[in-house]
């Protein structure tokens, strides 16, 4: 039998590696971007066209490279960063793999133009499919330009799996963020087709983060710094009035390095324990400084999963780090056993005579006269007779052919006393805790949750307009300037026809206009609803959605339905209950979950 095991093509493993590496044009950014700070850059540009499809370039002024490491850059495991298996415990870049490179140009058209500053002239070479199709000199600035072409040009089927244009360009924004957040001391430059989205001068962290995710975040932050043996931790956190539904504003870096780690991102979330609601989120925005030795950062291709040698320590101190800022800035509820009570007159009291105090007597008084109170209870109880009267008709055979009513024994007028009031009891429907609608059957009980069955309701409503003819739109009179950062404009942007086929309307692209809303949405709640629209668009359950117009009645029933504590009438009670049960699926709430229960007369029973 002949051999079956041969070596793969040089091309073929490129692009496996590439298939690792090179995700998504998003990827690409992350990779050259880093490459450019390791190269000791000030000033970095970023241009994209096409959501990164046509084109991605990154123009630093750093280093630059001489013609034969510019070579050798685009070879497999070819790197300045590390020369033996220790220094992989001691690493200090951003990139040491020597992967990148040679991963986008199997896969992209890759043109790389870099000088150094001692050189009069720069270095050109053009790469394609892992192979050299140009190389030679060039005229061009200190530093490095990389532009990368027509991404998976050669695998097609790579190239189909690519999201809309909008939603890879989000992915880059990310990607974009965590980059130039982790360095301030670098100024960051993005234009996308031919517009600057961003212009991040050198600043410092709080400033950085304005920049990014926009001015109305500013008085929402609270500082943390803390020093310890293990690991020094510092940055921002977001108060408990700016929390979200997503997780979009939380970013934990070690050592300058975005990082995904669930395990101290619970630290974190356990130190606001008791401050936010179960479905909130706190933002964050966290540095860790640790030792190299102590961590593996060659555990992922991607290098954004690390291992600590002790992360339950890391743990306590990040949980703690934060419940002390919380407690010190007067965030979370402290008790203050060092001030001084001060029990003394005050100071606009201090200089007054004193006066003494007088008593009035009513000389006429009679403890045995009843009070005209006392009177009126029971002049009003002589003439409303007997409370049990109150009960009459709700008692009922089991053979009634009323549908809607339920049994009772003639001995439990005592106990029906108990409800908040008897009218409630001569109802077809009652509200229970302002919570639930208790409707009795003829052979049970329905108990329905008033919050998700109002969500069914909007959510069949929104997506019956979505789909069919488009929705009336209410004119505002004071049109509103909406602050959203340069990531929220993107979801706006990505879910505009569904939103202006609703009924909303917006004008401008860069600066947001509100001139129209939905007949069915008020115009005091016209925040909370797009806010909410947002949050769930770019959160990481939102692919679960089956389309726009899923997502956008999601977002919005959940805004728009009546909350639970809310007192509702008799006849809104009834009037959801029949629009609930006129739906298509009236069982479930648009997240799935149960909208009412039935209880029958032998569950009951069992009860007792």
């Amino acid at each position: 039998m002949t051999d079956c095991i041969k070596l793969l093509p040089d091309h073929v493993a490129n692009q496996i590696a590439a298939g690792e590496v090179v995700q998504r044009p998003a990827s690409v950014v992350k990779e050259l971007l880093e490459n450019a700070i390791d190269a000791k850059s000030t000033v970095i540009q970023l241009v994209v066209k096409d959501s990164g499809k046509t084109l991605i370039q990154v123009i630093d002024n750093g280093t630059g490279m001489s013609p034969t490491d510019a070579r050798l850059s685009f070879e497999r495991h070819a790197t300045s960063k590390i020369k033996s298996a220790e220094d992989l415990f001691n690493l200090n870049t951003k990139g040491f793999r020597g992967e990148a490179l040679a991963s986008i140009a199997a896969v992209a058209q890759v043109e790389l133009k870099t000088k150094r500053p001692a050189d009069e002239v720069g270095c050109l070479i053009k790469m394609e499919g892992s192979k050299v199709i140009d190389q030679g000199v060039t005229t061009c600035s200190t530093g490095s330009s990389v532009s990368v072409k027509n991404l998976f040009f050669n695998i097609p089927a790579r190239r189909n799996f690519l999201k809309s244009a909008v939603v890879e360009f989000r992915h880059i924004v990310d990607e974009f963020h965590r980059v130039a957040l982790a360095h301030e001391q670098i100024k960051f430059v993005l234009n996308h087709n031919g517009t600057e989205l961003f212009h991040l001068p050198i600043s410092n962290l709080k400033q950085r983060i304005v920049g990014i995710f926009g001015q109305k975040i500013s008085d929402k932050l609270v500082p943390i710094s803390e020093d310890t043996d293990l690991v020094e931790v510092s940055g921002f956190v977001g108060k408990p009035s700016h929390a979200k539904r997503s997780k979009s504003e939380q970013l934990l870096f070690v050592n300058n390095r975005y990082i995904k780690n669930p395990y101290l991102g619970h630290a974190i979330e356990n130190a606001f324990e008791g401050l936010l609601a179960p479905q909130f989120r706190p933002s964050y925005f966290l540095f860790l400084k640790v030792d190299p030795q102590t961590i593996d950062i060659n555990i992922h291709p991607t290098k954004t999963e690390i291992k600590f040698e002790d992360d339950h320590s890391i743990y306590a101190i990040l949980r703690a780090s934060v419940k002390h800022s919380l407690g010190q800035y007067q965030i979370a509820p402290v008790l203050d056993f060092e001030g001084k009570v001060d029990l003394g007159p005050s100071y606009s009291t201090m200089k007054q005579d004193a006066v003494t105090p007088e008593v009035s007597v009513n000389q006429n008084f009679n403890p045995f006269e009843p009070s005209p109170k006392e009177s009126a209870f029971k002049a009003n109880k002589t003439s409303n007779g007997n409370w049990d009267s109150l009960y009459i008709g709700l008692q009922s055979s089991s053979n009634s052919e009323e549908g809607d009513s339920m049994d009772f024994d003639n001995d439990t007028s005592s106990q029906l006393a108990a409800f908040d009031a008897p009218e409630q009891l001569q109802a077809k429907c009652f509200q229970l805790h302002r919570k639930y609608i208790v409707k009795p059957l003829k052979k049970g009980l329905l108990l329905v949750h008033q919050n998700r069955a109002h969500q069914r309701v909007l959510y069949e409503e929104i997506l019956h307009k979505l789909s069919n003819a488009k929705g009336n739109s209410q004119q505002l009179l004071f049109p509103v300037d909406l602050d959203f950062n340069q990531q929220e404009k993107l979801v706006i942007e990505e879910l505009r026809d569904s939103l202006d086929h609703i009924g909303f309307q917006f004008e401008g692209t860069d600066r947001l206009v509100l001139t129209g809303i939905p007949t069915i949405v008020p115009e005091s709640e016209v925040g909370s609803v797009l806010d909410r629209l947002i949050e769930t668009a770019i959160s990481e359950n939102s692919d679960h959605h089956f389309s726009q117009s899923d997502l956008l009645a999601t977002a919005m029933s959940k805004s728009l339905a009546v909350a639970s504590g809310k007192v509702l009438g008799q006849e809104e009670q009834i009037d959801l209950l029949d629009k609930l049960f006129a739906c298509q699926a009236p069982n479930m709430s648009p997240d799935q979950k149960p909208t009412f229960s039935t209880w029958s007369l032998e569950d009951i029973d069992q009860s007792f």
